[in-house]
């Protein structure tokens, strides 16, 4: 009987569909940027709207707007906006547009798709004031822009699914950790959008998913996602993953990445290289899915955000859980050595050690 009950289950697959949620956390609104507050998920979907840099900037920096591509995706549009405020001759924009650009810079240091992107746009200004571009094709083109940089985030998203599903097995339990879903991209997800792939393909999989401390966006962000896709999932806190990894059957870590140097090291939220070390020790595989825009192509060390201390000393700014004048170390993110790492997922293929030389061939689109 157990062959027909393969059969049987191989054609369900075949023929089902599983609807997964189209989410975008930031959007073009008719000249304002609108984003999805994080800060208030999973209670309220609030969203906001805004054609205020100095307003967006504190948006990003408070995590309203959080996640590597996403932050980048919202400067693109801070910087078209800014082009779209300024009165005067293009002289005028462009001193616009460098400031502008400068302050939504300041507002994050670590993930380097931020920067990628405000480079990106910052060209985009410069070629067509050169070109002796008029302030409202100005506007135009840049807001034009910023929209293809999220439409190429979310291609990218999709097509880094595709190619980490061939890495997913059916019966896979896949721990994650703090969020890289479509709330942290232009709209599908990272590491996530693997996860979302092998769900739609019909694989029987599980997520188990860290609350990710001081901020939760495990709990608050991946588990929201989570369930509105319909995924089998378990909430478990940090401390619990070892246990997890030992004991729950789990078969695979995939996280995403705010930096990856070109010798494969990997920046992303701090807990990320405690759990490639537990990873390492019970035999898991352990992978990084990113964009290409999140491959640091220069730079030798990578800068950690430290945040305020009272993210640690209260939960959420709601409840003080410590003695208040305590001292605290807040680092936003920790860096994962290459070496514990099995393989980084890019839209343009997946590298694997050594990734001095496979991450040079995928950043240059070979």
């Amino acid at each position: 009987m157990a062959w027909y009950f393969i059969l049987f289950k191989q054609l369900f697959n075949a023929g089902a569909v599983r609807q997964i949620s189209d989410i975008r956390p930031v959007k073009w609104d008719d000249g304002s940027i609108a984003w999805i507050n994080q800060t208030k998920l999973p209670w309220n979907e609030e969203w906001k709207r805004s054609k205020s840099i100095p307003e967006l900037a504190k948006a990003i920096k408070d995590l309203e707007i959080r996640g590597a591509p996403a932050i980048g995706i919202a400067a693109a549009y801070g910087i078209a906006i800014s082009a779209a405020n300024t009165a005067g001759g293009t002289e005028a924009i462009m001193k616009s547009v460098e400031k502008d650009a400068k302050t939504l810079g300041e507002t994050r240091p670590t993930a380097v798709n931020l920067f990628w992107a405000i480079d990106r746009m910052l060209k985009k200004a410069r070629s067509l004031a050169k070109a002796g571009a008029k302030h409202d094709m100005i506007a135009y083109e840049l807001a034009k822009e910023a929209q293809r940089i999220q439409e190429e985030d979310i291609e990218s998203n999709k097509m880094m699914g595709r190619l980490g599903n061939k890495l997913i097995e059916d019966g896979d339990v896949i721990m994650t950790h703090c969020n890289a879903g479509a709330l942290a991209t232009g709209g599908f997800g990272t590491s996530y959008g693997v996860i979302r792939t092998a769900w739609q393909e019909g694989k029987d999989i599980e997520v188990i998913a860290t609350h990710t401390a001081p901020l939760y966006q495990g709990a608050r962000l991946t588990v929201w996602e989570l369930m509105r896709d319909g995924i089998p999932a378990t909430l478990i806190t940090d401390n619990m993953a070892a246990y997890a990894m030992k004991n729950a059957g789990v078969t695979k870590v995939l996280l995403g990445a705010d930096r990856i140097l070109m010798n494969g090291d990997v920046a992303n939220k701090i807990g990320t290289y405690g759990l490639a070390i537990l990873a390492k020790h019970h035999h898991i595989p352990f992978y990084v899915a990113a964009p290409v825009s999140t491959i640091d192509q220069v730079g030798k060390k990578i800068k950690i955000e430290q945040r305020k201390p009272d993210e640690v000393r209260n939960i959420l700014g709601r409840l003080i859980i410590t003695v208040p004048e305590v001292p605290v170390l807040n680092p936003a993110f920790d860096v994962t050595s290459h070496k514990l790492v099995s393989g980084i997922i890019t839209e343009h293929g997946i590298a694997r050690a050594p990734y001095s030389s496979s991450l040079k061939r995928i950043a240059s689109g070979k």
